[in-house]
């Protein structure tokens, strides 16, 4: 089977525009400590792209940065503003893509890759006396991306409850528990540079088939929620009295001759 749905080449954000990304958080987090990295930004997108219900940017916009409507902090000015949303929705598009792309396998150009760092392997490259101030704890890899995809998954607990149909419920938590499995440490052996065929080994082979398996479940977690399609609230009429019964009001008369005689 081919892909049969592939991201416009334009569309694609290059390397340059994901620098330019990080580059506005860490100027934002200059006013805001709580600002995220692009890694954890790229996991909250997943999820919303995922997510039961459409979140519209008004919703998870304050979630994500603080951001209210009508007010530009923590953007510095209106035109940071709008170029922090136009790369966001250029990659909302590229990852929606992605995931309504038919792939075989993540090798295809057309599935969805998950923009996250070898924060290990990059720090074991640096000399040794580098390595020593950065200190012990460092995120594993693609463990900021998924603790973003649940960050969003806690915000909207009522999107993200089971369906009543329990092979549909198991297939959400089937799904849910890889992403969380992502959000621990890495505590195997390193043995593969993810990113390098000659750089160090900053990752074990279990992490890179976790991640593997983190992927698909976000797959398994669009196509499940699109086949559902959104919670339908139920509506609850109260009981109307009969024409004889007494009217509620407390008047002593008949319903018909009180208020249903209105």
């Amino acid at each position: 089977m081919t892909s049969t749905t592939k991201p416009e080449p334009a569309a694609l954000l290059a390397p340059e525009d994901f620098d330019e990304l990080d580059a506005m958080l860490d100027e934002l987090r200059t006013r805001d400590e709580e600002i995220p990295q692009w890694e954890f930004c790229e996991g909250v997108l997943a999820a919303l792209i995922c997510c039961r219900r459409p979140i519209t940017p008004q919703e998870y916009l304050p979630v994500l940065l603080g951001t209210t409507e009508g007010e530009l902090a923590p953007f510095a000015d209106a035109a940071q503003r709008d170029r922090f949303l136009a790369l966001w929705q250029r990659r909302w598009q590229e990852v929606a893509t992605a995931l309504d792309a038919e792939v075989e396998n993540l090798e295809d150009e057309a599935a969805y890759q998950p923009e996250v760092m070898d924060v290990r392997g990059a720090i074991a490259l640096l000399p040794a006396e580098e390595r020593a101030a950065l200190g012990e704890e460092v995120p594993a890899f693609a463990q900021v991306w998924a603790l973003g995809f649940m960050y969003a998954v806690e915000n909207w607990p009522e999107e993200w409850a089971p369906p009543r149909d329990k092979e549909a419920a198991q297939w959400l938590d089937s799904a849910l528990d890889a992403i969380v499995a992502m959000t621990e440490d890495d505590t195997g052996e390193p043995e593969i540079a993810p990113f390098s065929d000659d750089g160090p080994p900053s990752v074990s082979v279990e992490r890179l088939n976790a991640f593997g398996d983190a992927i698909w479940a976000v797959y398994d977690l669009r196509e499940l929620w699109r086949s559902i399609g959104p919670r339908v609230e139920t509506v609850r009429k109260e009981a109307t009295p009969g024409r004889n019964d007494l009217c509620y009001c407390g008047s002593g008369k008949k319903y018909k001759k009180c208020h249903g005689a209105t």
